[in-house]
C-alpha cells in the first residue's frame, strides 16, 4: 500500500451548537478502518481520526492510506459514520446532502482543506 495522506474538512457550526458537537465527536462509534476490494484484497486504511472543535467551527482530520476516494467511498457506507453525520446535520450552518453520490460530492468539495505540512520530530513532508 502506498504511504499515508492527511485530508480534512471543515464544518461551520450553528452559533451554540459547539458543545453538543463536542459529544457527538466523542461518542461516534468505531468503522471498520481497513477498506477491501471485491475480492476482499486490502487497498486502504483508515489509519487515525482527529475532531477539533471550537467557536462556530469543527474540523475533522483524517490520515489513510491508500485511495482517498475508495476510503472515503468505504467510510460513507459504515453505519456508525451514516448515523454521526445524520446528527450532525442539525448542528451544521449551511445544508449539505449526504442521500445522493452528487451531493456528498459536492459537500466534501465544498469543505475539503489542503495538507500543506505534515511535521513531527522523525519527518517533514510537504505534500
Amino acid at each position: 500500500m502506498s504511504a499515508s495522506t492527511w485530508h480534512a474538512l471543515h464544518y461551520p457550526l450553528r452559533p451554540g451548537s459547539e458543545e453538543k458537537v463536542k459529544e457527538l465527536f466523542r461518542n461516534s462509534g468505531r468503522p471498520t478502518f481497513d477498506v477491501l476490494d471485491g475480492g476482499g484484497v486490502p487497498v486502504g486504511r483508515l489509519l487515525g481520526t482527529m475532531a477539533f472543535v471550537g467557536n462556530r467551527l469543527a474540523v475533522r482530520v483524517i490520515e489513510v492510506e491508500g485511495d482517498l476516494p475508495a476510503v472515503a467511498a468505504h467510510m460513507s457506507r459504515q453505519p456508525v459514520v451514516r448515523e454521526f453525520e445524520r446528527q450532525l446535520e442539525e448542528h451544521l450552518l449551511v445544508p449539505r446532502d449526504m442521500t445522493t453520490p452528487d451531493g456528498a460530492r459536492r459537500f466534501f468539495q465544498q469543505a475539503a482543506m489542503e495538507c500543506v505540512l505534515v511535521r513531527r520530530h522523525d519527518l517533514e513532508l510537504h505534500p
